[in-house]
């Protein structure tokens, strides 16, 4: 015969009694343990990949486009606009003079003001436009008729950490989809054997903020940024075990691939586990084509030369920007090269010198950015490749200190430019003040810049949007406005 359940005072099962104690503290505790462990359904996402497609797939663009892929050149520590592409006369007639009190600057990092300071090295004009461009970049100032100088940028951070994360992402907060993951969730790849997004760092470090800059956020990981090495295995551990061959590693990863499509059908909605199964696949195709994509004995000889492969200081960013044109030409959707790496004086942030600093950066990336282009044209490819040039922020237009050479960060005002596919050259939009301080016309914010980059390649900004914990997210949350005024 049962014997009747034991019941507490309060009416209920000793079970009941546990459950309910400390208000059901214990059931969260629990309810976490099983949730990481896949116990529950996840959340379900409005744009998960769907179960046996590709999302590099190539997609159809919102309206037509010239561009197909873009370039980023990313001059990582921030040039001198003054110094560089923009130009302002008034700075030599009031050299040795402080910024003037209307002027609101806010002294990031407490750093020493000094006075005002014209440029460093002379500007010259280029081409049938004129244009005005520093000796700094005399090979790029042969291309200035390519060029849509954007000179009213302006961004909202002081730090590079974090304005570098705005420049990439639209927010200085981490854990947003950077701007190349955008693209290639818009648009695919036109590759299926290489990665659609691809980053290629400075041998002396990455970005001071790292990963962030190149991450899929929110989205799955499929469309986050693959890191490229431009000598010996383009990816780390790309390559299997030499015991392994590729039927045996084909066999290895359709087991893989059965378990772990069981396992997400089991739990519909898991976009990560979805991604995951994608990128080994990815991962087993590039083994293949990768090492061709970057082998750069297949270049003539005198294209290496015009890259300044082989060169000093030419050599390292020379091979960037030549792979950076072979992955374009394989279908690659977006490619950033950053010029500088880890802190300070190896990066473009010149406190301590413009001349020592831009004189050394800019000698290592102005011929071969000037071959990107020559070459790109020569091939045809310009036509249907945006390059986009800039930095996270300005500088100032005073020197830090009497006699002291350096400048400030500068966020109220700098420039950009872009060339090619969709682009009128030989332009310039917008204007700093008179010093070259802040932006006063035609300001451009980082969203506007973006916006521009996304309708370049047949994207709209708007309509161009992920469902994430019950909103539609965009890159630039609806902010920004397309420069049409440097649109072809």
């Amino acid at each position: 015969m049962n014997q009747p359940k034991k019941l507490f005072p309060c009416g209920r099962t000793r079970r009941e009694f546990l459950w309910e104690m400390g208000n059901g503290f214990a059931g969260l505790a629990l309810g976490s343990l099983l949730a990481r462990d896949g116990f529950f359904t996840r959340h379900a996402r409005a744009d998960a990949p769907v179960q046996g497609i590709n999302p590099l797939q190539p997609k159809p663009s919102h309206f037509p486009a010239k561009a197909k892929s873009c370039i980023f050149l990313m001059m990582n520590g921030a040039p001198s606009q003054v110094d560089t592409f923009d130009f302002k006369s008034e700075l030599v007639k009031y050299a040795g003079k402080t910024l003037p009190a209307d002027k609101k600057y806010i002294n990031s990092g407490g750093r020493k003001v000094g006075y005002l300071t014209p440029n460093w090295r002379p500007f010259k004009p280029g081409g049938q436009s004129g244009m005005l461009v520093s000796d700094y970049f005399p090979r790029v100032r042969e291309h200035a008729d390519k060029l849509a100088v954007i000179k009213s940028c302006h961004a909202d951070s002081h730090a590079h950490g974090s304005a570098l994360v705005g420049m990439n992402t639209g927010s200085t907060f981490i854990g947003r989809p950077s701007l190349g993951s955008w693209a290639t969730y818009g648009l695919g790849s036109r590759n299926q054997n290489l990665p659609g997004y691809v980053v290629m760092l400075d041998r002396r470090g990455g970005p001071i903020s790292g990963q962030p800059n190149w991450s899929a956020g929110f989205m799955p990981s499929t469309y986050q940024g693959t890191l490229f090495r431009p000598v010996g295995n383009p990816i780390l551990d790309l390559k299997g075990p030499d015991y392994l061959d590729r039927a045996a590693q084909r066999r290895q990863l359709d087991l893989l691939a059965q378990l772990n499509q069981q396992h997400l059908d089991e739990r519909p909605g898991g976009s990560e586990l979805a991604s995951r199964i994608q990128s080994y696949e990815l991962a087993y195709r590039m083994q293949s084509e990768t090492p061709e994509a970057v082998d750069l004995s297949q270049e003539t000889v005198t294209t290496r030369d015009a890259y300044g492969i082989g060169q000093t200081p030419t050599d390292e960013f020379g091979r960037n920007c030549l792979v950076a044109r072979r992955l374009v030409e394989r279908g690659v959707r977006f490619i950033q090269l950053y010029s500088g790496g880890g802190h300070l004086e190896d990066t473009w942030d010149a406190h301590e010198s413009i001349e020592k600093n831009h004189g050394r950066h800019g000698a290592e990336v102005d011929q071969p950015i000037a071959a990107l282009l020559t070459d790109l044209e020569q091939r045809g490819l310009l036509d249907s490749t945006l390059i986009v040039w800039g930095g996270e922020f300005g500088r100032m237009p005073f020197s830090e200190g009497k006699d002291a050479p350096g400048r400030n960060h500068n966020p109220y005002g700098f420039c950009m430019w872009m060339a090619g596919a969709g682009i009128r050259g030989g332009v310039s939009y917008g204007e700093t003040d008179e010093f070259g301080f802040e932006a006063v016309t035609n300001r451009t914010h980082v969203h506007d810049i973006h916006a521009t980059i996304l309708h370049l390649l047949g994207l709209d900004h708007e309509w161009l949007s992920y469902f994430h914990q019950g909103r539609q997210e965009t890159l630039t949350d609806v902010h920004g406005r397309v420069l049409h005024e440097i649109c072809s």
